[in-house]
């Protein structure tokens, strides 16, 4: 019995390249990639101890896009995988303003809630200056203090980026829109009440220990601390400063050391609204009214330094002041309308913190996500294999 074996009839369609497959497959590796950084979550780094002991520098996390909702990008079009600046160049930009879209978020699972903590925007990152090594100088700070033609004479012309190319940074939001916020001595009070300090964060302590001399790296390393971490305040005290948790407050008394607040603060002229006679510090300040969408203040001399860049940056209007008299848009006016949320962000460890008490307001379109999981974690002992995959709190 014979077979006979016929070649299916393809159609005449050759079979591609293996170099076009690969291609393929790297255009829709890339796209996909992209779809799930923008609108389900992306991967964020600590570059700082602000939020020790809650975070510690070299975590790695993942940042959820949904629980507060995604945010669409303002520059759509833009390198995959860059945020502002093209590696191993100091400036040039990764995107282009060639496509704008305005503010708007997708539908997500919650708002912004009190103690969330939270990846957003900085909201003074709009200009900055580059040094001569090609790293950020915040612009403000510096017109602030030379002046704007010695800061520009200085730095040269800054770069100025759109809010979703802005730093990325990571505090906790300690007040939501329609809160009030004082610090009193280190206490941060929100609508008059006390908020409770997070079991893992720090705080500055005159310490004592026993016998009078400084803790040492064994100690030290037995805290979690760092080494040469405590300084002495003054030079006729045998006290030494220490940032510490409650724990290491309880470990320390129970080995005889004596222990007492760090209240000793001075007066910042960096600190919001930046008014030097306020008289107020790090530790010191408010009240301050946290800005809800649809709300009106009252604008006049005293109050306009706390809105005057909501008003004429982050909502967009011209706003100009002539013999004590203001004018939003080109009409006097007493009063403003808020039209976005905004929030009050701090960090845990407070003394060694740059947050809402250096610049204000955080805006509803800085918010990039809320941070959710450590997925990994390394210091100068390897890997913290301990802090692999624990949720955020």
């Amino acid at each position: 019995m014979k077979f006979i074996f016929r070649k299916k009839n393809d159609g005449g369609m050759k079979k591609k390249p293996r170099w076009k497959e690969w291609i393929e497959a790297a255009v829709f590796a890339i796209v996909a990639a992209t779809l799930i950084r923008t609108f389900i979550f992306e991967a964020f780094v600590i570059p700082s101890s602000s939020m020790e002991k809650t975070l510690l520098v070299h975590d790695y996390l993942f940042v959820s896009k949904i629980s507060y909702g995604p945010r669409l990008p303002n520059t759509p079009v833009a390198w995959p995988f860059m945020h502002h600046t093209m590696p191993f160049t100091k400036n040039t930009n990764a995107f282009s303003t060639i496509v704008k879209w305005p503010y708007m978020r997708l539908p997500g699972f919650s708002a912004v809630k009190r103690n969330d903590i939270i990846v957003f925007n900085y909201p003074c990152g709009d200009s900055v200056f580059k040094s001569k090594e090609g790293t950020d100088l915040d612009y403000y700070p510096k017109v602030r203090g030379y002046g704007y033609a010695e800061a520009w004479k200085q730095f040269g012309k800054p770069i100025v980026r759109p809010v979703d190319k802005r730093e990325n940074l990571i505090k906790r939001c300690v007040a939501v829109a329609g809160d009030t916020i004082q610090l009193i001595n280190g206490t941060l009070f929100v609508n008059g009440v006390a908020s409770v300090f997070p079991p893992h964060s720090m705080r500055s302590f005159h310490v004592r220990p026993r016998g009078g001399y400084p803790l040492n790296d064994k100690q030290l390393e037995d805290l979690g601390l760092e080494k040469d971490a405590g300084y002495l305040p003054g030079e006729d005290s045998a006290d030494f400063i220490y940032d510490l948790t409650v724990a290491n407050v309880k470990t320390l008394t129970a080995a005889g050391a004596r222990i007492k607040p760090d209240t000793a603060t001075f007066q910042d002229p960096r600190l919001f609204p930046y008014d030097t006679g306020s008289h107020w510090t790090e530790e010191k300040l408010g009240p301050i009214y946290i800005p809800r969408k649809g709300s009106t203040v009252h604008l006049d001399s005293l109050t306009l330094p706390f809105y005057k860049r909501i008003i004429d940056t982050y909502e967009h209007n011209t706003l100009r002041v002539s013999d004590g008299r203001i004018f939003i848009n080109g009409k006097e006016t007493t009063t403003y309308t808020f039209k976005m949320n905004y929030y009050w962000m701090m960090g845990d460890n407070r003394r060694q913190s740059t947050d809402s008490r250096f610049w204000g307001y955080v805006p509803e379109d800085h918010i990039v996500g809320k941070a959710w999981l450590i997925w990994l974690s390394y210091g100068h002992h390897g890997l913290r294999w301990r802090r692999l995959f624990n949720a955020i709190k």
